[in-house]
């Protein structure tokens, strides 16, 4: 597993004792239902990785960015503020 990748699976599963896999956490945070379902693997990756992180992840598991930016805005307008990828 690439470091980036490790670093972020780290930061997403141990908060709140999900075990997602970094594939699974890639769909989840480039799927709008996520925030509709309150998915806590995809809110923690986008409130708690660190921005530079979340840029590298993306990358790294060739995930839409666009597709992340819209999750991450549906998850700000529930959280009540703005999170780093939202457009």
């Amino acid at each position: 597993m690439p470091p980036v990748v490790s670093q972020v699976m780290a930061t997403v599963n141990a908060p709140y004792g999900v075990a997602v896999t970094p594939a699974q956490l890639a769909v989840s945070i480039a799927d709008p239902e996520s925030a509709v379902a309150c998915d806590q693997a995809a809110f923690a990756f986008l409130s708690e990785v660190s921005p530079k992180l979340q840029h590298a992840f993306i990358a790294e598991m060739g995930v839409d960015a666009g597709l992340v930016a819209l999750v991450a805005h549906k998850f700000s307008d529930l959280a009540g503020y703005r999170l780093a990828l939202a457009v």
